[in-house]
């Protein structure tokens, strides 16, 4: 798998921006077969940052239901990066700016 393929998307939640700032934690939606040391790599090429620690879990689907018809959203997994103490990820594109 390509580096695209393992980071699907950057999960922004008022949780997730907060252990942004206060602990160097950085939360990403990644493909389901990717491991730790897969995403580890993923980010580091990607984002061009040294990762200290992934952490993982799988978010199950909730059940929703519309009428009488029941459905359920999809499983994904949730990976918990952390980046070194001066390391950081940009990802709402402000330092393009500055520059």
């Amino acid at each position: 798998m390509t580096p695209q393929q393992i980071i699907v998307r950057p999960v922004v939640t008022e949780k997730s921006t907060e252990a942004q700032g206060r602990h160097n934690h950085y939360v990403f939606e990644v493909a389901k077969a990717a491991n730790k040391i897969e995403i580890r790599k993923a980010v580091e090429q990607v984002f061009g940052v040294r990762v200290r620690d992934v952490r993982t879990m799988v978010v199950r689907g909730d059940l929703r239901r519309v009428g009488k018809f029941t459905g359920k959203q999809r499983s994904w997994k949730k990976a918990i990066v952390t980046v070194h103490p001066g390391d950081s990820i940009d990802l709402y594109g402000e330092q393009a700016d500055k520059g």
